[in-house]
């Protein structure tokens, strides 16, 4: 593989177990769940300051879902606008506007915020940022890498410890010392859609850009506006073109404008749109023309942010070079932002990566665990690609009408827009079969899909009725989950089946204590943190009916009841799809997702799969 080099003026040299070029939403997400497993990892970025506006629209259900696993969602709540209600307007057949249909912006039920979360990208970094710095690290701005080296020796590939990557760093805010060499394990690329580091490591992409063209425009709206539904996120198909409103923070509001009638704003000679083409006070004209009859009144003019794209549809042939290597984001993927997939696709990618890195960095796990980052995202980032292209011609689409039957229906287009809700949001992400997700005894929890991520559902304490979230019993803290429904203790049979597993789980043979990583006795593991969950009612048991494996401290055993008051809580086994008596064992991965399912008499099931990867 052919390498850039560079003339060095400096022989300053560094290492780091991780170095992330590029500090977008897939860098920061990356940097700080490494951080905060305490992986050595260093982020750069070309960027002198943050982004203070615009870019990406707001975090989806199942993003928010990943950021309360490390904390942080209440952080972005408070400074997000949420968006519950999507609205739907198309013409009437005399060419009037009309409110056709009205829906929950999230279609998937299972959502445990069932909500949109309008937020402007840096905004949302800065939530991962200060979790960062707060934890020791920060972005090294006003840096580029200028080349990049790659060890080709099979046996620095194979070692989790060799420093396989050299790095040329250009620090443009140093008076002295701008060049730096850095040696690293390994090395993510989240630089975005024109990846310098994908380029640089001769990764292609496949795709093609569309002759879809769109302008946004992030503004504060004046008091003459006339158009009911701006306070929602709403959908205007009409015969001058298509118009997505958006609310925002800060009472903003973001507009989409198709631009149909502006090819010219492509620069032919570099193939991308020149913004000097247009301007925001265009795109807004344009805006009201869509809109008529309804008044969009801009007040005092003032524009916070505004661009005008093209919709490329891309996805890389591969997302590493031997597992040491990385990209994420949308150096990996490139879509239209109209589904909200692009800052909420590039976190997923590096949730998914960033424990599987601590994994092999800790020597936890073998170097194979690595590959699965691929096969899991790139799949998604291709089903992404498949749905984006159909959601984006009938975007791009005139109405139907009597004079245009091939035209987009209301109902072609309200009907995607909820058939696909529960992959927009997120929350029906699914991981196939792998060395990391099993599905054999599916069955045993018939609703709790492998390979998909634990459904919300309020559990009680059995020592005190307290209730609490199960997915605030997963956060993101590297370790599997390892979920034991034991069935109903106030049953003598399922009571001395769980004292049995207890014993079983104990023993020195068994995943728990090969691979668990702790101290005998204190119920403490590195890599696991074992939870048990009785069907059993809270007038029946109580904590110390649970084996004292299962309860090193109180709060580790669970019931599947109603609090004192009857508000939450109660039907887990039920929502789960698993038996009350018989139970089962859930493996959670340090992501949230299903692993495995065994019956709480296959522990070799389960020693068998964490010997797959786990060292």
């Amino acid at each position: 593989m052919a390498q850039r080099t560079a003339n060095l003026t400096s022989t300053k040299e560094s290492f780091t177990d991780v170095l992330i070029i590029g500090a977008g939403p897939a860098g920061v997400m990356c940097a700080n769940a490494l951080n905060l497993a305490g992986i050595k990892v260093r982020i750069v970025d070309k960027r002198p300051i943050g982004l203070a506006a615009g870019q990406a629209d707001g975090c989806q259900p199942r993003t928010i879902e990943i950021l309360q696993s490390y904390g942080l969602a209440e952080n972005l709540l408070k400074r997000c606008q949420p968006v519950w209600k999507s609205v739907f307007w198309n013409p009437t057949p005399d060419g009037k506007l009309q409110r056709t249909a009205q829906s929950p912006t999230i279609g998937a039920k299972s959502a445990r915020y069932p909500f949109g979360a309008a937020l402007h990208q840096g905004g949302i970094e800065d939530v991962l940022l200060e979790s960062m710095s707060e934890h020791g690290l920060e972005v090294e701005r006003s840096t580029v890498p200028t080349s990049i080296e790659l060890s080709q020796s099979a046996e620095d590939i194979k070692n989790p410890d060799a420093y396989t990557a050299k790095v040329v760093l250009e620090h443009f805010d140093r008076k002295d010392d701008k060049s730096e060499i850095v040696h690293a394990k390994f090395i993510l690329g989240s630089d975005g859609a024109h990846s310098w580091v994908r380029k640089t490591l001769g990764i292609e992409v496949e795709g093609d850009v569309t002759d879809s063209i769109w302008g946004v425009v992030d503004l504060v709206l004046g008091p003459a506006t006339d158009f009911p539904d701006f306070r929602s996120q709403a959908f205007i198909h009409t015969n001058a073109g298509t118009l997505l409103t958006i609310p925002r923070e800060n009472d903003h509001v973001r507009l989409y404008v198709q631009q149909s009638e502006n090819k010219d704003l492509v620069d032919p000679k570099t193939g991308r749109v020149d913004k000097d083409r247009t301007s925001p006070a265009k795109l807004i004209e344009e805006a009201k023309r869509i809109l008529k009859p309804y008044r969009l009144d801009t007040g005092d003019g003032k524009v916070t942010w505004w661009t005008v794209y093209v919709v490329g549809q891309r996805v890389a042939t591969r997302y590493s070079i031997n597992d040491r290597a990385f990209i994420a984001g949308d150096a990996c993927h490139t879509h239209s932002p109209k589904a909200g997939q692009g800052l909420n696709a590039s976190m997923g990618d590096t949730h998914n990566l960033a424990w599987k890195l601590a994994y092999v960095l800790r020597e936890w796990a073998k170097m194979s665990l690595l590959k699965t980052y691929e096969t899991e995202r790139r799949k998604f980032a291709q089903d992404l690609i498949e749905f984006d292209k159909k959601w984006s011609k009938l975007f791009d689409g005139k109405p139907w009408s009597e004079d245009n039957k091939s035209g987009v229906t209301h109902e072609e287009f309200h009907g995607m827009f909820t058939t696909f809700g529960g992959f927009t949001s997120g929350i029906a992400i699914h991981y196939g079969p792998s060395a990391i997700v099993n599905t054999r005894y599916q069955h045993l929890a018939s609703n709790l899909t492998i390979g998909e991520r634990v459904l919300p559902q309020v559990f009680i304490h059995a020592a005190s009725t307290i209730p609490v979230e199960i997915q605030d019993l997963l956060p993101a803290d590297t370790r599997f989950k390892i979920l034991v429904f034991a069935g109903d203790l106030a049953v003598e049979a399922d009571k001395a089946r769980l004292y049995a597993l207890a014993e079983e789980l104990d023993s020195p043979g068994n995943f728990v204590r090969r691979f668990g990583r702790g101290e005998t006795g204190t119920g403490k593991w590195k890599v696991f943190d074992v939870l048990c969950f009785s069907s059993a009612k809270q007038d029946k048991v109580d904590y110390l009916y649970f084996p004292p494996f299962f309860r090193p401290h109180y709060s580790k055993v669970l019931l599947d009841d109603s609090d004192l008051h009857g508000r939450s809580g109660g039907g887990g086994y039920a929502k789960y799809g698993i038996d009350e008596h018989a139970g089962a064992i859930v493996v959670v991965r340090p992501d949230g997702y299903v692993g495995m399912v065994a019956p709480l008499d296959g522990v070799k099931a389960l020693n068998s799969y964490f010997e797959a990867f786990l060292i």
